[in-house]
């Protein structure tokens, strides 16, 4: 889920008013909020377009329910096995469903132009045996942040290397910087941190076959570095690593305690609000800057069980208009995920704050989500990575385990 975003608990649901005649449909979207507060919950943004969708549409009412990232999964999972799944959902994968079958293929609903606006390295990712079924919806990628005035304090500049990297937290460290490198790998969205360091090392939790390469050698080096050059050495603060979640690490950054750490877009409006000036750089790798930096797609999709093909393509399309997902990508800081939307983002000024992570696109990894096994290893992956990098943690144990673990999940996957 953009990964992976973490917001306020809350359930929003909203619809269209009126009677419906015997000739009306209803369709249900079940949907993730990006919001960091009430105010800012995307029920907002759903009610609107809702709205305007139904003006312009009198036979067809479209009820959504917002659920923070905490809870949307697991809420259409839920429906889904009480046999009444929603007519859509936007979460944070796919495969599972389209495994069993519950999925419209994308071509089934979408028109040509929609299809052929799509990003084309996001559709290739919501494909599962070569077929598309998850529907991209929202993107981000992932540069480092680091505080202006404590680098400024501190005479430093910003990292390209590893070695540089854990050189400038030394450094902050003695100025007394609470979180010289903040490194999340707690349970929220571990998967994330954990592969934008594979990334820089020059690994992955795949090779470019697909096959799971979570204990390559690679791997092991970065996070015997991690361990040795930076956990223990005191580097990344006061919480160890494996209890330190990506939304605490984030409001440490906002509240000026953390000197660097990886980000995505949301953290710019997070940290401006609380004054912080902060810069963005890409990720330093071993001896620079890496081939690759890690992405991250949310999905659409939608599910056969009531019917109505016709009328959620038609909705979606609407959806996916240039205007609808600019002014999406815009409330909440993300990136567009069809190519008219980045185009004119890429251009327009008041976009320019985005532009870093629009330039890592074209080269991110995104997270092996036409798997239906991924979501079984990352969620091993967030019990056990932090131990990888304790005092007495053994990376190559670890990493073996996981392995192991995402190995069988490949194995039974194959054998469906």
């Amino acid at each position: 889920m953009i990964a992976a975003m973490v917001v306020m608990g809350m359930t929003a649901v909203l619809g269209g008013c009126g009677s419906s005649g015997s000739s009306d449909v209803t369709l249900r979207l079940v949907a993730a909020d990006y919001g960091d507060s009430a105010a800012g919950s995307s029920q907002k943004y759903w009610d609107k377009l809702v709205r305007e969708y139904e003006s312009q549409h009198p036979g067809v009412k479209v009820q959504v329910s917002v659920y923070s990232w905490n809870d949307v999964d697991r809420k259409v999972k839920e429906m889904v096995d009480a046999g009444n799944p929603p007519d859509m959902a936007q979460i944070g994968a796919y495969a599972d469903y389209a495994a069993k079958g519950l999925l419209y293929k994308a071509d089934d609903v979408l028109s040509i132009p929609v299809q052929a606006d799509f990003i084309g390295q996001l559709s290739d990712a919501g494909q599962l045996r070569h077929v598309q079924y998850g529907i991209p919806f929202a993107a981000s990628t992932r540069v480092l942040f680091y505080n202006k005035a404590l680098f400024d304090r501190a005479n430093l500049t910003p990292p390209k290397t590893w070695a540089q990297l854990a050189s400038d937290a030394e450094a902050l460290k003695a100025q007394g910087v609470k979180y010289p490198y903040a490194l999340p790998l707690g349970p929220e969205e571990a998967q994330a941190e954990t592969m934008q360091w594979m990334l820089s090392g020059g690994s992955g939790y795949t090779d470019d076959i697909g096959t799971y390469t979570i204990d390559s050698p690679q791997n092991v080096e970065t996070f015997t570095w991690l361990r040795d050059q930076l956990v223990g050495k005191g580097l990344t603060g006061p919480v160890a690593p494996g209890r330190l979640n990506r939304a605490d690490a984030f409001a440490a950054f906002a509240n000026g305690d953390v000197g660097m750490l990886n980000g995505h877009p949301t953290l710019m409006q997070q940290a401006a609000k609380k004054g912080v000036k902060f810069g963005m750089v890409p990720m330093p790798g071993k001896n620079g800057t890496p081939k690759s930096t890690m992405g991250v797609c949310d999905w659409m999709m939608a599910f056969k069980k009531n019917g109505h093909r016709d009328q959620i393509g038609d909705f979606l399309d609407f959806v996916y208009s240039e205007k609808n997902v600019l002014d999406f990508s815009r409330e909440y800081d993300l990136l567009p995920v069809t190519g008219s939307a980045s185009d004119t983002m890429a251009a327009a000024q008041r976009d320019k704050s985005l532009r870093p992570f629009l330039e890592e696109l074209p080269l991110a990894q995104l997270y092996p989500a036409g798997k239906t096994s991924w979501a079984q290893v990352s969620a091993e992956l967030k019990k056990r990575i932090g131990q990888a990098v304790t005092s007495d943690g053994d990376p190559a144990a670890v990493l073996g385990q996981l392995q192991s673990t995402a190995s069988a999940a490949e194995n039974a996957e194959n054998a469906l």
